[in-house]
């Protein structure tokens, strides 16, 4: 039985849980039991119902009780898997004693030195410093939504532009990448342009008033990002899991870090080839779009460097074995 532990919140966004959510398509494939924690956040209860998930919540902030070993023994937890960025020592410590191995994902906090092995899925820079008995660094280890296989395909030209910066925009970067975009549209005029906002995003009311007398189309609540891509030849994307899974269906992206941690990830996705990186949301600089032009070669980078198997990579390294019931 693997336990798996994310945090979801305005704050920390949703990325987590939708990285959740594609590890358990493959364990479901794999029929290996799993339990989802998750503290109680509107956003991603409704998120989890919608894809036929039933969470346990937890109190993650919760430090003192212990409850980490006591539902180790209730639910016969074998692993246990903590995707929270920033595992406490206490969290680490608890798992430990229950006798069972802990992993974690991209986490740098003190928690992870405990780890057997840490999945540093998006960390490109400094590996050395990541914590954790075994460090696992690289996009091998992402957990990309398998749909991807279903919609990749090659483009050749900028014709329809995906504006998506994150399930809830922490810092409102879409309305600052609006106002470029109106008037860089008057000298590209053909280019027609989408915003579409996350669930957990405050800003829709701003937004519509942002493009009211423009001609972009505003889209929330679309039923699967992946095979929304399908349609678009260029996204401008904050530097998380969404620009890898775009670069992994043949998107090219316009890189805009939106947490200090996704400037390395934009740098590593220009560096393949993949993307042009405009830097970090305070000092980004949204002329850099005019610098892409062979799309038809970030596409091909984005299928041929981003990999599709991580799922199963970090499943086998966990010992976690598919049952023949």
């Amino acid at each position: 039985m693997l336990a798996i532990c994310i945090e979801c919140s305005h704050q920390r966004g949703m990325g987590h849980l939708f990285r959740a959510i594609n590890l358990i398509t493959t364990l479901k494939e794999k029929k290996i039991a799993y339990v989802l924690l998750v503290n109680e956040d509107e956003s991603a209860l409704r998120i989890l119902q919608e894809n036929g998930i039933e969470p346990m919540l937890v109190d993650l902030w919760d430090t003192e009780s212990d409850w980490e070993e006591k539902l180790i023994a209730e639910k016969q937890i074998t692993v246990w898997l903590n995707d929270r960025l920033d595992t406490g020592e206490e969290t680490a410590t608890h798992v430990k004693a229950a006798g069972i191995p802990l992993f974690t994902i991209d986490d740098m906090g003190a928690g992870a030195a405990y780890a057997e092995g840490n999945f540093a899925s998006l960390i490109f820079e400094e590996t050395e410093k990541v914590p954790g008995k075994r460090v696992y660094a690289g996009s091998d280890y992402l957990i990309l939504n398998p749909e991807i296989g279903e919609h990749r395909r090659e483009r050749n030209k900028i014709e329809n532009i995906l504006v998506t910066l994150g399930g809830s925009d922490t810092y409102g970067v879409t309305l600052r990448v609006i106002a470029f975009l109106k008037k860089w549209q008057q000298e590209e005029a053909d280019k027609k342009i989408t915003i579409l906002l996350g669930p957990g995003a405050a800003i829709r009311g701003e937004v519509e008033e942002a493009i009211k007398d423009t001609d972009f189309a505003l889209v929330s609540g679309v039923p699967s990002l992946i095979a929304y891509f399908e349609k678009f030849d260029l996204a401008i994307t904050g530097g998380g899991v969404t620009a890898l899974e775009a670069a992994a269906s043949g998107l090219p992206c316009l890189i805009v870090a939106n947490e200090l941690h996704e400037i390395q990830i934009g740098r590593h996705m220009e560096q393949i080839g993949s993307a042009v990186f405009a830097g970090y949301y305070q000092e980004m600089n949204l002329e850099r779009i005019k610098e892409i032009k062979d799309v038809c070669a970030m596409s091909r980078q984005g299928m041929e460097k981003v990999s599709l198997r991580g799922a199963e990579r970090i499943c086998e390294i966990m010992g976690l074995q598919e049952s023949s019931r």
